[in-house]
């Protein structure tokens, strides 16, 4: 049997196959695709290779879930070539880190590459509020009549970051679709990401999951002991729906 009829999750054997696996990967719907990804990172050379390809033909798209665990894979390959492809072509990362105000999210980024999800969380609360005010900053909290002023561009850069490091786990956008999709029931969204139990509220931080065994739209979190009011303003920030 020949390549291009196997199962589309079988791993890449030799370098030879290298021209298939990259189409294979290309064609596949995103859920293989992330499949396709940790098989090709666990092959060795030939698979790493398939992967700095695929990331340089998609480095002029929008980034995916996809792209994202591609490249975390190269940067956790630690090789010399990896390394090297990494710095070259993506030193940044591979989300654009645009900010309106001037806020740097390059730590942000590096956390979520690493997986530290638990000070990405944290990060991202200190971020928000350095888009809020001085005020914010020094009481380490936003009020929700500061999120509506909040740029679109950072935002949505925010978010971007958590949902392509996450394999499109995590993220403001998939809260809001979650959320949406309740007919904007409070209650049911607690349950269905994970914050709430019953009548109980999730403890923090032990409580919550810091990896991607949690339920989708886990993180990042907002405080609702203070109510849903900011994060209500999250979630119906116009980020969402202007391009």
């Amino acid at each position: 049997m020949s390549r291009s009829t196997t199962n589309p999750t079988s791993a890449p054997s030799s370098s030879s196959d290298f021209v298939i696996d990259l189409h294979r990967l290309n064609a596949e719907p995103e859920k293989t695709q992330l499949q396709l990804i940790q098989q090709f990172a666990d092959s060795g050379d030939p698979g790493l290779e398939t992967l700095m390809e695929f990331l340089l033909e998609r480095r002029t798209q929008r980034p995916s879930a996809a792209v994202g665990k591609a490249y975390r894979l190269l940067r956790k390959a630690d090789t010399a070539r990896t390394q090297d492809f990494c710095q070259t072509h993506f030193p940044q990362g591979v989300v654009p880190l645009q900010s309106a105000q001037g806020v740097d999210y390059f730590n942000l980024q590096e956390l979520l590459i690493e997986q530290d999800f638990q000070a990405a969380d944290r990060l991202t609360l200190e971020k928000l509020c350095e888009l809020a005010s001085d005020a914010a900053m020094q009481r380490k909290w936003i009020y929700f009549t500061e999120v509506e002023s909040f740029p679109t561009v950072d935002l949505q850069t925010i978010n971007l970051l958590w949902l392509v490091y996450s394999e499109g786990k995590f993220g403001y956008s998939v809260q809001r679709e979650l959320w949406l999709g309740m007919g904007k029931n409070w209650e049911k969204l607690w349950t269905v990401i994970g914050w709430k139990l019953g009548n109980n509220w999730t403890r923090y931080p032990q409580g919550f999951t810091w990896d991607l065994s949690a339920p989708r739209g886990h993180l990042p979190l907002s405080n609702q002991l203070r109510g849903v009011r900011v994060i209500a303003s999250l979630l119906m920030h116009p980020a969402w729906t202007e391009k």
